[in-house]
């Protein structure tokens, strides 16, 4: 059947225009045309609209021998706006490419390139050449390598209209396999996921279809790490010897023996102070620091986040806007173990509708609509609502009474023409993202649905003084208030400090780690800026991290949340409270205590103490003395059930 297959696909030829749809979250926001213009020539048009941000790109491809591209030219802009000029050639016997980001050469090799910014239909393209090649493998350019496998075939209908799709799995691009699925010619017939699809135009009711089976697919493969991965004690366990992070009180006890059974921690005391079970495992933790388990609070979880958190040591997170089907049926796998990752605490999105809006489907212009929402969240275990750009002012403060009047939470970025004071005045219980807190100061007057939330704060963050009257004005408002702000600096660096070819910080520590095409993405650049204003939005970073240690010294209640790659990423956030200057035992807590306060979860998780859920993590080091050490985690603990975070860290191709 797969030779077959590859039969067809090196004999066909594509049809001369083919369009396709691009859904996000379901909903129709871009489109791909692929103009076939000779029988080695392809001109692809590819664009969509995420909230303002989206790529907009012309590819012009010519296949070579084999399948594989002799030529590349792509141009327009990225996601983030910044220009593309991204070329590749080919003799056969030397290749070269180059971009704002990358330049290189290579001698003499049969490769295939990728693109930084390719259209999707260069997946098919790959998929084509991979198929005519020896052992269906190809080494890629810059690096790597790529394999393909068909996992799948059969007849879609629209309407009295049929067509006949094969599926692919291609590994060696992602952390893990990309899928997707060609017609009987070749052509790509989509690409789907939960979050985004590109469809063959009309064709949109196939997403689903074919969604589930990837997800099948995917289950099938996560069970079998998860079963290969988990340690599931049959008795007592107990860490001796281990330096524990009380965490409540902000302190390392050395010394200190904890016991676990089953899912709880039974007991914790000085070495040689608790009774240890003659049949208990022990675990010798003497040089390592015992915590309990990190909370993520800023998430959007897929199925790879799960072992990229749980080897980071992230035994919760909170999800803050996801596809409610899609994010139950994850939570529901990790809770089982049938997959492995964190426990989640779900906040539900509603935002407004317009060209602007977010991608969700709670998207209200009334007050009925709105609280409908408020109580379907309610009803389906949500802790909390997220408000979004989009969303009609007016429907702020009737959303956060329904919210409160239910137990929920109220939070998220602040409404298009509404400050961060008048958000918190009608009800916001927390805020979102540190530049919310810069756009306070800037009016009302920015358009906060589209990029200019971004850019805006980077042309003229550097200047806010967060000592000013004005600001330490704000802060204690915000103080009276008890509002929680969860500043995501991590991901506001990439965006503020690097340029194309660059790396922020943070993305270099953990480049080295990833799959090559992976880290190959972190190239791209932020923000579009050059010279002074790059210049200028490195300050504006700076200002963002004092405005943090200003939030910390007025005694606001800080959460760690990301916003970009899970595991990783929380690992810089705290390493950027620590250089913000928040001494390193009060961002452990804030890693660990404060949100399990936050989400009333304080009771059974936050700490390690008698009773609680046994959610812990050994760190080889001292994190108080270097908040560094917090990305040597050693072993973790969710639930009582063991994990060794190198191996997990390698069954998505990262290296620990």
């Amino acid at each position: 059947m797969l030779l077959a297959a590859a039969l067809t696909l090196m004999s066909a030829s594509p049809a001369d225009t083919l369009r396709y749809t691009v859904l996000i979250a379901g909903n129709p926001a871009g489109s791909q045309v692929v103009i076939r213009e000779t029988a080695t020539t392809t001109r692809t048009r590819f664009e969509f609209n995420d909230r303002g941000r989206g790529p907009n790109v012309e590819a012009l491809v010519t296949i070579g021998s084999a399948g594989i591209p002799s030529a590349v030219t792509i141009t327009g802009n990225d996601y983030l706006k910044s220009p593309v000029d991204e070329r590749f050639s080919s003799t056969g016997e030397r290749a070269e490419w180059s971009s704002p980001a990358e330049r290189g050469s290579v001698q003499g090799k049969t490769v295939f390139y990728v693109p930084l910014n390719a259209p999707p239909d260069h997946l098919a393209a790959l998929a084509r050449a991979l198929l005519q090649a020896p052992g269906r493998r190809l080494p890629l350019l810059p690096a790597g390598e790529a394999r393909i496998e068909q996992v799948g075939e059969g007849i879609m209908k629209n309407g009295s209209t049929t067509r006949h799709v094969t599926g692919y799995a291609i590994s060696g691009l992602d952390f893990t396999p990309a899928y997707l699925w060609l017609e009987n010619d070749g052509a790509l017939f989509v690409i789907a996921s939960g979050w985004s699809s590109v469809v063959r135009e009309g064709w949109d009711s196939s997403v689903a279809v074919l969604t589930a089976v990837q997800d099948s697919l995917s289950r099938a493969r996560e069970r079998e790490t998860a079963r290969r991965l988990a340690d599931r004690p049959t008795g007592p366990v107990a860490f001796t010897g281990a330096t524990l992070f009380d965490a409540p009180n902000a302190r390392l006890i050395p010394n200190t023996t904890v016991l676990v059974e089953g899912s709880r921690i039974q007991a914790v005391g000085p070495d040689g102070s608790v009774s240890i079970p003659a049949a208990a495992r022990r675990i010798d933790a003497r040089g390592k620091t015992l915590l309990p388990g990190l909370w993520d609070m800023h998430a959007h979880a897929g199925n790879v986040d799960g072992p990229l958190n749980i080897s980071a040591g992230v035994t919760s997170i909170r999800d803050m806007a996801n596809d409610a089907d899609q994010l139950l049926e994850i939570q529901r796998s990790w809770d089982e173990g049938r997959a492995i990752g964190p426990r989640v605490v779900k906040a539900g999105f509603i935002d407004g509708r317009g060209p602007y809006q977010g991608p969700g489907k709670a998207l209200v212009t009334t007050r009925e609509e709105a609280l409908t929402w408020v109580d379907w969240f309610a009803d389906h275990g949500y802790d909390q609502i997220k408000l979004y750009s989009s969303l009609d002012t007016a429907l702020v403060r009737p959303i956060a009474e329904r919210a409160h009047a239910r137990g929920l939470r109220l939070s998220g970025h602040i409404p298009n023409h509404l400050t961060a004071r008048g958000a918190v005045q009608d009800g916001y219980d927390e805020i979102q993202h540190t530049n919310m807190l810069f756009l306070n100061f800037l009016g009302d007057t920015i358009d906060t649905r589209t990029p200019a939330r971004f850019t805006s704060v980077g042309r003229y963050g550097a200047s806010l003084d967060v000592r000013s009257d004005s600001v330490q004005a704000f802060l204690r408002f915000l103080k009276e208030r008890r509002t929680v702000v969860d500043p995501t600096l991590a991901t506001f660096e990439g965006m503020f400090i690097a340029g194309p070819g660059e790396m922020s910080p943070g993305d270099s520590s953990m480049a080295v780690h990833l799959p090559a095409q992976v880290r190959r993405s972190l190239l791209t650049g932020g923000l579009p800026a050059s010279g002074e204003l790059r210049a200028t939005y490195r300050a504006s970073y700076a200002n963002m991290l004092r405005m943090v240690k200003a939030l910390y010294d007025a005694g606001i209640t800080i959460v760690a949340g990301t916003d970009c790659t899970a595991g990783f990423c929380l690992h810089r956030e705290l390493e950027l409270y620590s250089q913000a200057g928040i001494p390193n035992a009060q961002i452990l807590r804030i890693a660990t205590y404060v949100p399990a306060q936050v989400m009333h979860r304080e009771d059974r998780l936050g700490a390690i103490a008698p009773g609680k859920l046994a959610d812990l993590i050994v760190v080889d080091g001292d994190p108080v003395a270097d908040i560094a050490a917090m990305r040597r985690v050693a072993l973790v603990m969710k639930n009582g059930v063991i994990y060794d975070p190198a191996a997990v860290a390698r069954s998505i191709g990262v290296t620990p």
